[in-house]
């Protein structure tokens, strides 16, 4: 790959300086010089200034998240954000060679450029780089994109940061805990994505064709069109049968009920047509009592949903806010990147929104337990902290727990927080 040589990118607010050092003379009685060095001279937070491999950089992928982590790290840290992606395969051509393994061909998209080479100039003067982009498939993706772009012989040591909650105890702990790209994550995104072009350039000409120019198929609406065309066809081929069920309104001790033939003659009664349910009603017409030959008690227990799932999430915003997935995800992704809600500055309420387990962990759930307990008093505390198992747990993706909140204790009527409109401006 050519390499250009202009200069980087000053970013704005910063300043070039040449700095000549001065001539010295060793113990040993040789004279030596010392070639002249420039140094890039960054500000930080409009206050602090750090010289070249003074500070760790930390990569993440949205701006509003950069901001808030860089609160929690302090002055050792400088976090940058690439604003998603930054390498893909290319818009106009499939970009993946079929003979040669499905090997995928990634260019940098289109309006990049800048974020890349300012990630690269970040990188070089880098003590060690941490990747911190979201803990998902296309975060790791990204991430490992990132690193082939900006990596150089003896650079700066990288490593993959996973922030599950954006709060200042799991940044720093997660900082602590640093360790390595996940490979396997990168090659199941690289293959969906491959999918996603494959499927995408040989079904999309084929409805050009037979539908409307311009709409274009994929790997899920593909696979989902065949569903409900198979659905409708059962639907079609269906033939109805038609029944009659009897009821009776009945009264005990002035309680009323209502109570539905079960029995006929000792048997289940099939009643196909009006003129057969017209001859039972009229059989019943002379009875005034209905003897009680059986009479069973259960006890019903209902348990509290399990946590938040992605799906879940999104089923319950559409029932009772009315939200669409969209703007639930929106909400969610402010939510966990961090709100201003005041005295504590911009905070991650809560944990990391993509996930299909029901997982908590054993921390919250102990923090749970004491927020009950001081609420609401002992009696209503169960004996053991309660645990949902996934009920796809072959196919659930554990990586992350369930969507909860970063801090029990902290109450929603507790909290002012601006409008998230504004803070996306803001940011």
């Amino acid at each position: 790959m050519a390499k250009s040589k202009t200069n980087p990118p000053v970013p704005k607010g910063t300043r070039a300086t040449r700095k000549a050092t001065p001539r010295v003379a060793k113990k040993a009685g040789r004279a030596s010089t010392t070639k002249t060095k420039k140094k890039a001279v960054e500000v930080l937070d409009g206050d602090h200034h750090h010289e070249p491999g003074s500070t760790s950089l930390v990569i993440v992928e949205s701006p509003a998240k950069a901001k808030t982590i860089g609160k929690y790290l302090g002055r050792a840290y400088r976090v940058r954000a690439t604003i998603g992606h930054v390498r893909d395969l290319p818009e106009k051509k499939m970009g993946i060679d079929i003979d040669n393994g499905f090997q995928p061909e990634y260019v940098t998209i289109p309006g990049k450029e800048k974020t890349v080479a300012e990630l690269k100039s970040a990188a070089r003067d880098a003590r060690e780089i941490f990747l911190a982009t979201d803990p998902d498939r296309e975060g790791e993706a990204i991430a490992w994109h990132v690193a082939q772009q900006i990596k150089s012989k003896n650079g700066a040591p990288m490593r993959r940061v996973l922030f599950h909650e954006i709060t200042r105890d799991a940044v720093q702990l997660a900082i602590q805990n640093a360790g390595e790209i996940d490979e396997r994550k990168v090659d199941a995104q690289q293959a969906r994505r491959v999918l996603d072009r494959l499927v995408g350039y040989k079904a999309s000409p084929v409805l050009w064709k037979t539908v409307k120019k311009g709409i274009s198929a994929g790997r899920v609406q593909t696979v989902a069109l065949r569903l409900l065309v198979e659905r409708e066809r059962e639907i079609r081929a269906f033939k109805p049968v038609e029944y009659w069920t009897i009821e009776a309104l009945l009264e005990e001790d002035g309680q009323q009920f209502t109570a539905k033939l079960h029995l006929l003659d000792g048997k289940k009664p099939v009643i196909s047509n009006e003129k057969e349910a017209s001859a039972i009603l009229e059989a019943l017409k002379s009875r005034q009592t209905f003897q009680v030959t059986e009479i069973k008690r259960r006890e019903r227990r209902k348990n509290p949903a399990a946590p938040f799932t992605t799906s879940t999430l999104q089923q319950d915003a559409a029932k009772k806010l009315g939200f669409g997935s969209k703007r639930t995800m929106r909400l969610a992704q402010d939510l966990y990147e961090g709100i201003d809600i005041g005295d504590e500055g911009a905070t991650g309420l809560i944990t990391y929104m993509r996930t299909d387990s029901t997982r908590v962990a054993a921390s919250a759930a102990g923090q749970a337990r004491d927020y009950i307990r001081m609420m609401y008093g002992q009696q209503y505390l169960p004996d053991g902290p309660r645990l949902y198992a996934d009920g796809k747990s072959k196919n659930a993706q554990d990586a992350h727990e369930a969507i909860r909140p970063t801090e029990t204790p902290r109450r929603s009527t507790s909290i002012s927080i601006a409008s998230c409109s504004e803070r996306r401006a803001a940011s």
